[in-house]
């Protein structure tokens, strides 16, 4: 099996300390993959075109400023001291002693071996033929003590390896090279890149093309397959941009304030590196003033301490020559921080802008919308007389503003048509669904509010209960009941009923039309026999309208009313009627006449009083009779 090739072995500058221990090369790295690492907080934030090419930009810029670090490093780990990292011992050294004894005593025998091998050879060729057997055999046992001592030898110059690896800190060496190994392999992108292009100072547009991107890409980031979001209009889109904006900004200021910690940090080697430059400048102008005037002797030291010198040179401008080109390279990636984070900015100015100008718009049109609700209000108060007619137009103003209140700060807020629409929509049915019984008695409501609808006051019938409408909600309405369909009475019972019940036919709903209060009522007598029936219908058709004296003209009123109300003729005149009709007892007389219903039973006992009395004035002229009914 082939050995590894051996490392070269450090030469230190001079007396002068290494620029960075072994501690600080690792530190270095530490710095460097951590900045690296800030890739992936510039991947997040990259959502239009303009920062996917600047983060591919950086990307390439990042791949070389790390794979430089990993030069430099590799190229300081050969200026560490060995007493900078492992000092030697004095057990290894004696060891070491012992073994370098043990080795030239080795030789020394395998020397004596070889020369008695020679000498017995010289003898074989003038032996006789029976002394030649004896004399090879010798030959071969010789032979055979040369191979143990060389295998002997073997075994020992291993072991004065690792005991002069240990001793002399090419160990650590080793370990700390190996460590730097290691982390460029957990940087596939670096490990798998080619070198940087040599030229110094070159742009990194120019060599950007030449280096993969970090994560393994090996192009320019597919601008049509970026997922860039379609303009948004809304009002919550908008703002929540602006907030976003603001955190990309603080996010490339975190990037930038890493970059810069990098840099300096690579300053400040590259400053040591650059002292320790010039210290040997001036040591080489020394030592060739002094070789102008020495002699031969001191020529030849004087040249040995020049090629170390040059040695020296040499490590050292491989450290500085890519600190160098580090730096014009993080340049180059905190101009393109710069131009990204001043993008950002313009479009966290332009969006604050549009979330102005829309909160703006959202003001203006809600108070255009409130100004014209006041006017609708005044208008109502000013021109509409009917107490009832101006609460159904109040509350329709109140239904219409924040309807349309709402649907204008929902339209703004959102980001698109479609996605109010079927929010509107699942919301609507869940309600439709969930409240169905509310949503009917709602709609109840604005029937029963219409032009022959009820309102506070108004004496209504449904079913079987007979009140007077004390409130009327959207939900619901509460009637006071009273204790007969004629009787003003209450019964100190409060009913409710949905308004839904004006689309029920089976519980019927039955009101008196607004401004008319009477009804009409019937009485029913036996007429005695014998008598006039033209004349008896003529005295109780007489005795019925001087009942109903008193309250002939609101009686009168409110038939105008009806008749205006319902544009016919249906009221007539709401005078009593009499009619005659046969019976199996005789002649019977059908009284019927309008009764207001807030003196009905005052007025149905003047109608009985007046009716009896004619009737008893005939009962002294003819046959006796009596009320069939009353």
């Amino acid at each position: 099996m082939a050995a590894s090739p051996a490392a070269p072995s450090p030469v230190t500058i001079g007396s002068a300390p290494a620029p960075m221990s072994g501690a600080e090369v690792i530190g270095m790295l530490d710095q460097t993959v951590d900045w690296y690492r800030t890739l992936a907080t510039q991947q997040q934030y990259s959502t239009e075109p303009s920062d996917l090419l600047i983060l591919y930009e950086n990307r390439q810029i990042a791949g070389q400023v790390v794979a430089l670090a990993f030069e430099v490093a590799r190229a300081a780990a050969m200026l560490v001291p060995k007493d900078a990292s492992a000092p030697e011992s004095d057990e290894a050294a004696q060891t070491s002693k012992n073994l370098a004894q043990l080795q030239a005593k080795l030789d020394a025998q395998a020397a004596a071996a070889q020369s008695e091998i020679d000498a017995t050879r010289q003898k074989l060729a003038s032996a006789p033929r029976k002394a030649k057997q004896q004399l090879q055999a010798k030959i071969a046992e010789l032979q055979g003590e040369i191979d143990l001592l060389n295998t002997k030898k073997g075994i020992l110059a291993g072991m004065a390896g690792v005991v002069d690896g240990a001793g002399s800190g090419r160990s650590a060496t080793n370990a700390l090279r190996a460590q730097i190994d290691a982390m460029a392999v957990a940087l596939p992108s670096i490990a798998d890149s080619p070198a940087p292009v040599p030229a110094a100072g070159g742009s990194s547009t120019a060599t950007a093309a030449h280096a993969p991107a970090a994560g393994g890409s090996s192009g320019p980031p597919a601008l049509a397959a970026s997922s860039v979001e379609g303009s948004r209009f809304g009002i919550w889109d908008i703002a929540a941009n602006v907030f976003k904006l603001s955190e990309k900004m603080s996010a490339l200021d975190t990037v930038d304030l890493s970059t810069e910690a990098l840099q300096n940090g690579y300053a400040q080697i590259r400053a040591k590196i650059a002292v320790q430059i010039r210290a040997m400048s001036a040591r080489g102008d020394s030592l060739m003033a002094q070789a102008d005037a020495a002699d031969s002797a001191t020529l030849e030291g004087v040249r040995s301490q020049l090629d170390a010198l040059a040695a020296q040179f040499k490590q050292a401008s491989a450290m500085l020559i890519p600190l160098s080109r580090q730096t014009t390279l993080l340049k180059q990636y905190r101009h393109n921080l710069k131009n990204w984070h001043d993008a950002v900015k313009d479009q966290s100015r332009d969006a604050l802008r549009a979330l102005g100008l829309r909160l703006g718009m959202l003001l203006l049109i809600l108070a255009v919308v409130f100004v014209l609700a006041e006017a609708w209000r005044r208008a109502v108060h000013k021109y509409v007389q009917d107490m009832r007619r101006r609460y159904q137009l109040l509350l329709l103003r109140k239904i219409a503003l924040w309807s349309l209140v709402v649907v204008i700060v929902g339209f703004t807020f959102a980001s698109e048509l479609s996605s109010i629409v079927t929010f509107a929509g699942l919301i609507t049915a869940g309600l439709a669904v969930a409240m169905q019984s509310v949503l009917v008695s709602i709609v109840g409501y604005f029937f029963l509010i219409g032009k022959y609808g009820i309102r506070v006051g108004d004496r209504v019938q449904i079913g079987e209960v007979n009140g007077e409408v004390i409130e009327l909600g959207m939900v619901r309405m509460y009637l006071m009941e009273f204790a007969g369909q004629s009787s003003a009475s209450p019964t100190g019972r409060v009913a409710a009923f949905p308004n839904s019940v004006v689309f029920q036919v089976s519980a019927g709903l039955f009101k008196q039309i607004p401004g008319v209060n009477f009804a009409w009522h019937d009485i029913t007598l036996s007429v005695p026999s014998g008598v006039d029936y033209s004349a008896i219908k003529e005295e109780l058709f007489a005795a019925a309208n001087e009942a109903l004296t008193d309250y002939r003209e609101e009686i009168k009123r409110q038939t105008i009313e009806l008749q205006r109300t319902t544009s016919s003729n249906a009221g007539g005149d709401a005078l009593p009627t009499v009619q005659l009709s046969y019976s199996a007892k005789g002649v019977d007389a059908h009284v019927r006449y309008p009764v207001h219903l807030s003196h009905a039973a005052e007025i149905d006992e003047r109608m009985s009083r007046a009716l009896l009395q004619v009737i008893s004035g005939l009962a002294s002229k003819g046959p006796p009779g009596a009320p069939a009914g009353g």
